[in-house]
């Protein structure tokens, strides 16, 4: 690094306490003003204006199912895009205000800004860490991004929502039985009549006005992406904040945009339509007995096409030939994920290829689909299962809620000396805490060999610093498969066979 440009603030940076001594003296900063000041003094530094074609970002897809790729986004890609989103344009306006707290490196949330900027909205910056009042990057008595700016409209990734669930359910919980009872009354009455087309004012004012003051107050429409979602987080998220939530389906490799639940649609578990300018067919999947002929709805791997879908792969030719096709003048990229076309024509998320692991005897299991039914377990945080094809059974790496396992070491009376990670070094709250998933997995509707046989509970925070999920938290599961590969072993029994 030679030169650093820095947005200026309230006041100038104190670069001796940010770099070395060293570096200060290798590195050239300049104030953006100042840049802004030399390209107006020299009328001959115009560079060239961009072609449709032409790159306008690299990309780098999540590397949750192995090293990242850089996608190549053109102009014409982010344009599409835009225009694409146009479907929900109708209900917004200048005045929505919108809250931005996931990374500008993650597709979604680069997609969401350029549509809403497009709309003349306001558009304002925060953190995940420091979203809400009781976020734990927000000091005791600090208010929330949240808070402050007082949003209308919100995208979030799916474990956002789970965590967001279990602190309300938690906080209700701690209330008393009556507030309890209360609680879940008024929710049910509000879904049954929500789902008839009916609202609930008096439930709005009494009991969801004040939960949705965690997120400022005012957020009208909530978008959801980049992971499936639980249908129970939907309809309780939705049902609690009193919010439009949209489910949608898009990849890096799509700039984002391939399918988008209606304004209207009160359905769960599914992604909605194509969005215009959008191509979407199914191709057989042979291996996982998944074709286009299943009744009574066709399903395959998703193929999608448009003007939406990117160059390919930077400096990666032979990847981009495996998953880009041209065919009849359209530009196609196989996702890899396994769909669903409804009746309506709205999709649903059934299997990504490279989630299903092949048991010993056989059988094809979907971890994404389990993770997404037990992250609702209430000792669940964070869930990565793990499938060896030479074994007959799953496991399951599970970060434990904190708040759950403090709650669990006073019933089991334990010492109060000890810590998260001895609570989660101790075989008997592991065991309470097994117990516990396959239960939830049953009632659940999950298969006897969907549900995890063996579990590891995991002290450790998975963070992106810590490399174990992406910038959106979604799992790298090659990477938490490094990281665990001894406990992995142990699990399966096969630590004492290595070592010999």
């Amino acid at each position: 690094v030679r030169l650093v440009v820095y947005m200026e603030g309230a006041r100038p940076p104190n670069l001796p306490a940010l770099v070395s001594a060293a570096d200060a003296r290798r590195v050239r900063f300049e104030a953006f003003s100042a840049v802004e000041a030399l390209g107006a003094a020299n009328a001959d530094l115009r560079g060239e204006k961009p072609r449709p074609e032409d790159t306008a970002v690299l990309m780098y897809t999540s590397g949750s199912t192995g090293i990242p790729k850089a996608v190549q986004i053109t102009h014409a890609n982010l344009l599409s895009a835009i225009r694409a989103f146009f479907t929900i344009a109708h209900a917004l306006s200048p005045a929505d205000v919108y809250l931005g707290y996931l990374p500008l490196a993650h597709v979604l949330e680069l997609a969401a800004e350029l549509f809403f900027f497009s709309l003349g909205m306001t558009v304002g910056f925060g953190t995940p860490l420091t979203l809400t009042d009781k976020s734990t990057g927000v000091k005791k008595g600090v208010k929330g991004d949240a808070t402050l700016l007082r949003p209308t409209v919100l995208c979030a990734v799916p474990l956002i929502l789970d965590r967001i669930r279990k602190g309300i359910r938690e906080q209700v919980d701690s209330s008393g039985h009556f507030s309890r009872a209360f609680f879940d009354f008024a929710i049910e009455y509000k879904k049954f009549w929500t789902n008839k087309g009916f609202q609930t004012p008096i439930v709005d004012r009494v009991v969801c006005r004040k939960i949705s003051a965690l997120l400022g107050g005012r957020v009208r429409l909530l978008a959801v992406g980049s992971a499936p979602l639980a249908p129970e987080t939907h309809e309780f998220i939705r049902t609690c904040l009193n919010v439009r939530l949209l489910q949608g389906y898009g990849l890096t490799e799509t700039t984002a945009s391939a399918t988008l639940m209606d304004l209207e649609d009160l359905s769960v578990g599914r992604v909605g339509p194509p969005l215009e300018g959008v191509r979407l067919k199914l191709v057989d999947w042979p291996e996982g007995n998944y074709r286009v002929q299943d009744k009574p709805h066709p399903r395959g791997e998703i193929v999608l096409g448009g003007a939406s879908i990117t160059n390919g792969y930077y400096k990666n030719a032979e990847l981009t030939r495996e998953s880009y096709r041209e065919e009849e003048g359209v530009h196609w990229f196989h996702t890899g994920d396994i769909g669903e076309i409804l009746s309506d024509g709205s999709v649903r998320i059934i299997d990504r290829k490279k989630d299903l692991v092949k048991l010993q005897f056989g059988e094809y299991i979907s971890l994404g689909k389990i993770e997404a039914e037990l992250k609702s377990c209430p000792f669940v945080d964070n869930i990565c299962c793990y499938g060896n094809s030479f074994q007959t059974y799953l496991i399951a790496l599970i970060v434990p809620n904190e708040k759950q396992m403090q709650a669990l070491a006073q019933r089991l009376a334990k010492p109060a000396r000890l810590t998260f990670k001895d609570w989660c070094r101790d075989p008997q709250m592991a065991a309470e805490v097994f117990a516990a998933v396959q239960q939830f997995g049953r009632k659940s509707g999950l298969m006897k060999a969907e549900i995890p046989s063996k579990i590891l509970l995991c002290a450790e925070e998975w963070l992106p610093d810590s490399g174990l999920v992406t910038a959106a938290l979604k799992l790298r599961r090659i990477k938490i498969q490094e990281f665990y590969q001894m406990d992995i072993d142990r699990l399966y029994g096969l630590a004492d066979s290595k070592s010999t």
